[in-house]
């Protein structure tokens, strides 16, 4: 049985183009999200799935600096682009990963891995409402991807990996990881400027060539309520169904 985490990466963005190769400290924050990958116990591969598009070769060439695998598939169609990574590398289990989160944490993502194999769900997720988002993941299992990929219609849906899986609840067992925590919700993905402001902050005080604990950025922002307010005005563009 192979567990594989696909990292989902692209230089195009409609608010902050080439964001995932800006370089935060000693890498670019593909480059963090794939190495905090590597760290996730709990995982067989780490593959990153990006576009055929020419400006995305460098992403290509990013993966392979890190040892990561990779994937070229469609640029809209994300669903079948994981589909066709994910049956390239054999996987059974899928998590889904976005290339804007450097913070993503392998003890959490080994925690979702634990609670979804214990459950028997289909699908299984990190509660937005107990972490940060920036630290978000997603499970499920092959044979549901490829329902998803074989029966997805809408662009949304093709667009959205998982969005086919969460529009039909009543088909799928569907589970929310969460923790009992007092620790603020903050938001720790890029996707604008006040974003990067915020994570090279936190990069800037706590990073030191080894992966930050989530811990530790949780409580530099209770300590800097002024860093952690610079994207609280921020939308996220395509909210979690």
């Amino acid at each position: 049985m192979t567990t594989a985490i696909i990292i989902q990466a692209r230089m195009g963005s409609t608010r902050l183009t080439g964001k995932v190769l800006q370089v935060l400290q000693d890498r670019t924050v593909l480059g963090h999200v794939i190495s905090r990958c590597q760290a996730v116990s709990s995982a067989d591969k780490v593959i990153v799935a990006t576009t055929m598009l020419e400006q995305d070769r460098c992403i290509v060439r990013e993966a392979e600096k890190y040892g990561a695998a990779w994937f070229c598939g469609s640029e809209h169609d994300v669903l079948r682009r994981y589909y066709e990574a994910a049956t390239a590398i054999q996987a059974d289990t899928v998590i889904r990963i976005t290339s804007d989160c450097p913070l993503v944490d392998p003890v959490l993502i080994d925690k979702l891995i634990h609670y979804y194999q214990t459950g028997s769900f289909d699908y299984a997720r990190i509660g937005l409402d107990s972490f940060s988002r920036g630290f978000d993941g997603e499970i499920f299992s092959y044979k549901v991807l490829q329902q998803a990929h074989e029966q997805a219609q809408s662009d949304l849906e093709r667009e959205h990996v998982t969005s086919y899986i969460l529009n039909r609840r009543e088909l799928f067992r569907i589970g929310i990881y969460r923790e009992e925590s007092a620790t603020p919700l903050y938001r720790l993905t890029l996707d604008t400027a006040e974003d990067w402001q915020l994570l090279s902050a936190i990069f800037a005080e706590l990073y030191r060539g080894e992966l930050i604990p989530r811990a530790e950025v949780e409580q530099f922002l209770q300590k800097n309520p002024q860093i952690a307010s610079i994207n609280e005005e921020v939308e996220q563009q395509h909210p979690t169904i």
